[in-house]
């Protein structure tokens, strides 16, 4: 059984007033998770403007494509 047939079958047992406390908690996650993802682009955007960008064509040339 996988973790998330394992999960499944624990909500099933689980009263409605915990499955809301669960939905909040997985809900805040997957947030943290968006948030971080955002925060790695923009770490990303950062980088790229103080390292310089060069063109896509520029790129391939450099590699003798």
């Amino acid at each position: 059984m996988n973790t998330k047939q394992i999960i499944i079958q624990e909500l099933e047992e689980t009263p409605e007033v915990v499955l809301v406390e669960v939905l909040d908690f997985l809900r805040f996650l997957k947030a943290k998770e968006d948030k971080a993802d955002v925060e790695d682009a923009c770490a990303a955007l950062e980088e790229a403007a103080v390292a310089g960008t060069i063109s896509l064509h520029d790129f391939k040339r450099e590699l003798g494509l």
